[in-house]
Formats: structure tokens, sequence, C-alpha cells
């Protein structure tokens, strides 16, 4: 059978000294006619392999060169050579493809993480990404495993939707009607009806309206897809296409969303430090040299490793939005006017605050929770106050928002009221009004940004590091 290998990260790892093994991988390095560095991806590590003089001919050494692929068979033996406890002694030396050494763009040196993504089809094969993707990997079987252990259901929601979770716009249109020639109606507006759904449809921004219906069936769901946001962000905190993770819970308030969202925060990293603990000290260490090249004061005050055991080890600060804006004002960043945007009650904060309140004032992940209603989605629980409503968001260092979630308001009456004040038609939302007049129940549910939490997982400072292929304003490659 072709594909009876040993994987390197198991040979490594494990105690096969002696026994006849047959391994596939990529060539790292070749130097001296005769040792071969050979990585299969399941580990950084690179397996030594120790061609003996004589074992290939000349042609098939010149056809070892950095990226071809190999399959070979030898016997695993203990490694004379310093950095590697085994090496394999080859006995067959195939090769699977060949690779133009003066073409393969991943030469055997230091590449910047702005070439790499110019060749995103190739920079998985770094150690760098490499690591990273693992770890997502990780974060990722670590997220369903946490809520089939909770008994929460798993719910695929809709990638299409005629709904706009958020209220905000931002969408991205799906439609079969022909560009340059769209039906009209008589208000010389574009005529859905002749559309494939026969209503105006989008890609999803997020799963939660959806998400809703399933909890007051099913007390407890969480849904784990991509969403898509037509926002013109350049940044690198934003991507147009993302993964979410949402779970919603019945009978549940805000206190319990957020005491939920924190032993979610730390189950995750705990299972990717436990599981990926080589990948996250490669990354620790590649984050301690490039910040080297930065001033002092720019500088992480805890590395990667620190900074992710701190977040286990330590309860995450709970603060009212009310209570952080008063913060902010009388904070020595504020007075010296070193913040670019304007701190007052009622704004939405921007990074640069939340990352004050964390990185400066706090030094741990922070829990802010009742906000402005003004700046917050109409599904949210209005308080007493009359002026804010049941959220809270998830603060992390070096990121700022991390989770975003809130208590829904269950309430029928004060649901419609606050959507007719944010012009939203009851009649088009009639499907989510039903929860609300059929045994409604105090719910309550979050949104984590996948791609955030690899970040802050990773210690990678842009999301489009994070995401396979990333796709942002004027970029879709492959």
């Amino acid at each position: 059978m072709f594909n009876k290998r040993t994987k390197i990260k198991d040979l490594l790892s494990g105690e096969k000294t002696g026994q006849e093994i047959t391994v596939m991988g990529w060539v790292r390095t070749f130097r001296n006619n005769q040792f071969v560095a050979l990585n299969d991806g399941s580990t950084n590590n690179n397996l030594q392999i120790v061609i003996e003089l004589g074992l290939i001919d000349d042609a098939t050494a010149k056809r070892i060169t950095t990226g071809a692929s190999l399959k070979v068979s030898g016997t695993l033996v203990e490694s004379l050579g310093k950095g590697q406890k085994v090496e394999v002694k080859a006995a067959t030396v195939e090769i699977l493809g060949d690779c133009d050494a003066e073409k393969y763009p991943l030469q055997p040196k230091k590449h910047s993480l702005e070439f790499l993504r110019e060749i995103a089809h190739l920079r998985f094969r770094t150690n760098t990404f490499g690591a990273v993707f693992r770890v997502r990997h990780a974060l990722a079987f670590a997220i369903h495993r946490f809520f089939n252990e909770k008994g929460f259901v798993y719910l695929h929601t809709p990638i299409i939707t005629s709904s706009d979770a958020e209220g905000a716009g931002e969408m991205f249109r799906v439609t079969t009607l022909p560009l340059n020639n769209a039906p009209k109606d008589a208000n010389g507006n574009i005529d859905f009806s002749e559309d494939f759904f026969g209503k105006s449809t989008n890609l999803t921004v997020s799963g939660q309206l959806e998400g809703e219906l399933g909890a007051t069936a099913f007390s407890e769901i969480y849904t784990f897809g991509p969403t898509f946001r037509a926002e013109n962000s350049n940044t690198t905190r934003h991507l147009a296409e993302f993964w979410m993770i949402e779970p919603e819970m019945a009978f549940c308030d805000l206190e319990d969303d957020a005491n939920l969202a924190e032993e979610f925060i730390k189950y995750i990293i705990k299972y990717a430090l436990e599981h990926n603990r080589d990948d996250i000290e490669f990354l620790d260490t590649r984050l301690k040299d490039e910040e080297k090249q930065l001033p002092q004061d720019k500088r992480s005050e805890l590395g990667l490793l620190e900074k992710l055991e701190f977040v286990l080890n330590n309860a995450f600060e709970r603060v009212t939005y009310t209570e952080a804006i008063d913060i902010l004002l009388n904070s020595p960043a504020y007075k010296k006017k070193k913040f670019k945007y304007e701190v007052s009650w009622g704004i939405d904060m921007q990074s640069e605050h939340e990352r004050y309140l964390v990185e400066k004032h706090f030094k741990k992940p922070v829990i802010v929770t009742d906000y402005p209603k003004d700046i917050k989605a109409f599904y949210m629980r209005q308080n007493d106050d009359g002026k804010t409503v049941a959220a809270m968001d998830i603060l992390a260092p070096g990121i700022g928002e991390i989770v975003g979630g809130s208590q829904r308001e269950e309430r029928l009456e004060k649901l419609e009221t606050r959507m007719k004040e944010m012009h939203i038609p009851a009649e088009e939302m009639n499907w989510y009004l039903d929860t609300r007049r059929f045994g409604s129940v105090p719910h309550a549910g979050f949104g984590l940004g996948f791609e955030r939490i690899v970040q802050f997982v990773t210690g990678m400072t842009n999301i489009r590091d994070v995401i396979p292929f990333a796709r942002t304003p004027k970029n879709c490659e492959f």
C-alpha cells in the first residue's frame, strides 16, 4: 500500500529505533549530498535522512532540492548529531515530485510576512504558518469539544439569508439577475421578485437570529461557520470573510453569558497549550525576535506563553461601560491627548480605548457590560435605566474586542418598540418575533470571531495571517 507511512511527529516523539519505517515529505535542506532535512507538516521539526554515499546516483542526488517531495524507507536509528534524537538511515529514496530550485520562492532563508501573503498558496510550508494553522486546527477542534461536553446542539445556520442581523447594511448581495439588465419595478427599483429566491438576499453577517430560534427549542445551541461583511476596512483586524462561533442559550441572563464566554476562552486556550505546545513555543520565540526591532514602549510586557498562562490563571476583570469611560477620562493618556479618538459617554469605544483598558489599566482581559442602547443592535435587552442595554464585550490584550454578546430582549412589546425606533420592518421579522409570542424565555448569547482568537493564541499581529486565504478589499486571490 503506497500510503503506509509514519508521520514525522510520531517518530520524533516515540521510541521506535531499530524499526524499518517509511516516511514521506518535502525537502527543507540537502547538504553534503548526504543529509536531508525532511518535513511532512505534522510538526515544525524536521527528520534527518542519512543517505550513504553510493546509495543514489548523481542524477537523483541533483533532483533532491528544497521543496522536492520524497518517499524514504529505511531504519530509524539514534542520531549522533546535535538537535535530534533519531534519524533515518535510508535504504531506498524515491523522488515523488521535483522542484526547480531556481524558481521555488521558499528558499531556506527568512521571508517577510508581506512576501508570504503574496504566495499564500505556498506559505503553509513555512515554520511560521505551519505552526499557526496547526494551532488554528486545535482551537477549532476544542470549540466543538467544549460545546459538545456542555450538551449544546451544533446548528448549521444559513449562509444565504434575507435578514441583516446587525442592521449595519454592510452585506454582500446574492443574485442571479443579469447585472447589465436587471428587471425594474414601476418605481425604477430592481425587481427582486424575478430573482432566484423571489426577494433580496445576501451572504450572512451572523447566524445569531436563526440561532435564537434553535435555542428556544433545544435550550442551548452553537453555530460555527463563515460570515461576511462588505466593510471597506483595510486594517490588520478586519476581513470580509471570517468564521464566527455563536452560542445561544435559553434560560440565561447577561451574567451567565459572560461566565460561559470566559470559561469557553480559557478552555480552548488550555487545549491548544496542552496539544500544540511546540508550535506555541516556536511562535513565542518568533514574536520575541520580531519585537526586538521595536522601541521598548511598543513591546509586549508579557511573552506569548506568559500571556496565555496569565489569561488561564486570572479571572477576567468586569466593569460597566460607564465605569470604563470614567477610567479613560481620568487616564494619563487622555489628559496628555494621546488618544486619536474622542472619549465621552455614548461613544462606540475604539480599539485604542479598548487596548488601553486591557493593556495599561487592568493588565488582563476585561468584560465590559451595559453599553448605551443607541450604539447597540435592536435585539439587546433594555435595562431599567432606559439608556443602556444588557450587552457585554470581552476585550483582550493586543487585539481589543474579541467577544461581543448580550442578553436578548425577550419582551415582545419592548422588542417591537425598539424595532420601530430603528426602522426595522416587523412584517419581515415575524418569524423572529414568534419566539417572543410563543413561550418566550430570558435568553442570551455571544459571538466570537474565530480569527481574533487565533490571533490572540498565536501572537500574529495581522488577521490576514491566521486565515488560509484572506478576503479583503480589492483582494480575492485563489
